[in-house]
């Protein structure tokens, strides 16, 4: 093992002298330095283990600069801080700023190499829990339970969410209700640096506004009726975490604005209190709304909606990844079956097929419960035809466009024929349906819903 590398900056020759001799005997790799610049050059190259600076030097560069250049570059390396009486003062402050220690000219040998002793030991404990919170982290993300589905529109979000879980960036899911928008979160935190801090989550819809800002911020004792002690808000409980906002389109103006404070100033202020509370959390929110054009119609606000869409995950809806319901279905049965000691359910043929061809207005969730529900009739470990709900057995379809147009068609009636069209052509495929008609797939699927197309 290699002998620990001190790096030494002083623009006093006698005093680099002194500890290159006084650190070499003690076996360390010492290399030098003579002023502010050449040290702050010197960190990438020589890439020390501890740093020995004087604070004050000429030339403008300082002891203060070269913490805040180690600090950047490994925040592990510990930073010893060498300072005449004069400079005492910003010595402490720099110590509080993150310094390993000062040491006050003239030092004694002995209490100079105690002190290079501890920073060593200092900055291998820190690079082994590095390592091992590394571990940690990578061993939870293996086991991460990774949401189900094959199909490539599926496949495309996932990736984009393994690629972007890692980084601390704010993450917005838009998806319609029932998509798995909170698996995806959990999936997302699961494979982050945060995965060994808390998962909390909130539904902002279903809370009213008072109430709503005390979850999430806290209050005080009597800042309200029935406030009778202090309480920790939700983003004071996912310190070191994930927070995850379900339904953040349904917030009401005066939520939105504390929020953005939250996310421009990383703090909050409990309701009734006056001091704010620092927060260390990630935020991942999720809607079934189109947030662009609730900006525009003045619903949400802009400059919020610009910091939650830092990354924007679009989870497609059930129908729209008809593939993935047999895996579904096979994963649903399989622990419905566990949860009552029997062996695992299978779909028949009839059954399957008409799981295909039911549109899922309500996507995985609907489908779970339909699963359920089957599970919970059928007598043998086949469910068939007869236990599926009515609402996916029954004959849904209707002409989507009559067979004579009215003499004078409305720009609506021609829109629907039109998309009606576009979709028959594209067999069905809305991501290449939206491509062709020139509309974002969120327009598409709100004009789906509008003109009640479904295919």
């Amino acid at each position: 093992m290699s002998n620990p590398k001190i790096l030494i900056v002083d623009d006093e020759m006698a005093m680099l002298d002194i500890l290159r001799i006084l650190l070499k005997r003690a076996g360390y790799d010492v290399h030098t330095a003579s002023n502010g610049q050449q040290g702050l050059d010197a960190l990438p190259v020589v890439r020390p283990d501890v740093v020995v600076s004087d604070i004050r030097m000429p030339g403008g560069v300082g002891g203060l600069d070269i913490l805040n250049a180690v600090r950047e570059m490994d925040a592990t390396v510990p930073v010893i801080l060498m300072t005449a009486q004069a400079s005492l003062t910003s010595a402490i402050q720099a110590v509080n700023l993150g310094a390993f220690h000062y040491v006050q000219k003239p030092f004694a040998n002995e209490e100079m190499l105690v002190v290079c002793r501890r920073a060593v030991e200092s900055r291998d404990l820190k690079r082994e829990n590095k390592a091992l919170r590394n571990e940690i982290r990578r061993r939870d993300a293996s086991s991460a339970v990774r949401p189900v589905g094959r199909s490539r529109v599926f496949n495309q979000m996932i990736s984009l969410a393994e690629t972007v879980a890692p980084a601390d960036s704010t993450v917005l899911i838009a998806g319609e209700s029932g998509t798995g928008k909170e698996v995806v979160a959990r999936y997302i935190h699961a494979l982050s640096e945060r995965s060994g801090g808390p998962f909390i989550s909130i539904n902002c819809g279903a809370l009213p506004e008072n109430l709503l800002e005390s979850e999430l911020f806290g209050h005080v004792k009597g800042s309200f009726t029935g406030a009778v002690r202090d309480k920790q808000g939700l983003f004071e409980a996912a310190r070191s975490g994930t927070f995850f906002l379900d339904e953040v389109g349904e917030m009401t103006p005066a939520t939105q604005v504390r929020l953005l404070r939250a996310l421009q100033e990383r703090e909050i202020v409990p309701v009734g209190a006056t001091e704010p509370v620092s927060i260390d959390v990630r935020i991942i929110a999720a809607t079934n709304r189109d947030l662009e054009e609730e900006v525009r119609r003045g619903g949400f606000r802009g400059d919020l909606y610009y910091r939650l869409d830092v990354i924007t995950l679009p989870l497609p809806p059930l129908r729209d990844r008809m593939e993935d319901i047999p895996l579904l279905a096979e994963h649903f049965l399989a622990r419905f079956a566990a949860a009552r000691g029997r062996h695992p359910f299978r779909l028949s043929p009839d059954a399957l097929a008409a799981f295909q061809a039911y549109d899922w207005p309500g996507n995985v969730r609907e489908l779970e419960n339909a699963l359920e529900r089957a599970a919970v009739l059928s007598d043998d470990d086949e469910i068939g035809f007869a236990e599926l709900p009515a609402r996916v057995t029954s004959d849904r379809s209707r002409p989507l466009v009559a067979d004579r147009l009215p003499p004078n068609p409305t720009m609506e009636i021609i829109e629907r024929a039109y998309i009606h069209w576009v979709l028959q052509a594209e067999g069905g495929n809305k991501s290449r349906a939206a491509e062709v008609l020139g509309i974002d797939p969120s327009t598409l699927y709100r004009k789906l819903v509008r003109y009640e197309i479904q295919m």
